[in-house]
């Protein structure tokens, strides 16, 4: 399925805009500044014997925009004014029987805990529920992230249950526990 994009997504306080090659430096300001704050919550490559080189941001912005035009994910720079605060991606889209994502997001710690990360929830599964159709949409997240799970919760996010060592993050595989919110406007 191939999606029109780029798109950007309007909220009262917010906006949600792909990644361009000239925001490089704002990225990498907040990202370098923000390192130890997002390390407890950030996947990480497992050890393997091909050790696989990380993308430059540069490819990493062409490979997120080919992805959103072939309708697999969708990822965003989250905007406040003309600062750059964090990152949401609705990722391992699927279309057909199970009309399905995940959504996962990051948050510069200067603007935590004032309802920006709930925004982008809300405006992502807004236009993942009207726009692609999507019947279910879910958020893993460390039990331990008592922040996270707030505004899993806050954006209307049920509680599922539990996935053991679901994804390798901070150097080690981690459990989750997963919220889920479906499309009540799809029969």
């Amino acid at each position: 399925m191939e999606t029109h994009w780029p798109v950007v997504l309007n909220g009262e306080d917010i906006y949600l805009r792909p990644l361009r090659f000239r925001d490089r430096n704002k990225w990498n300001g907040v990202r370098a500044e923000n390192r130890d704050w997002l390390s407890p919550w950030e996947a990480t490559v497992p050890p393997t014997d091909t050790h696989p080189v990380l993308p430059s941001y540069f490819e990493m912005v062409r490979t997120l925009n080919a992805e959103a035009r072939y309708g697999r994910s969708f990822s965003f720079a989250v905007w406040h004014q003309s600062n750059l605060i964090g990152q949401i991606s609705l990722g391992g889209v699927i279309y057909g029987a199970l009309r399905a994502g995940h959504i996962g997001y990051w948050i510069d710690k200067n603007y935590a805990n004032k309802g920006h990360t709930t925004a982008a929830v809300e405006l992502l599964s807004t236009y993942a529920f009207e726009v692609l159709e999507l019947h279910r949409i879910e958020i893993n997240l460390r039990p331990e992230n008592a922040a996270s799970r707030r505004v899993a919760e806050k954006a209307g996010y049920i509680y599922e249950g539990e996935r053991p060592r679901y994804l390798h993050i901070d150097g080690d595989w981690r459990d989750h526990i997963t919220f889920v919110k479906e499309n009540s406007t799809l029969g």
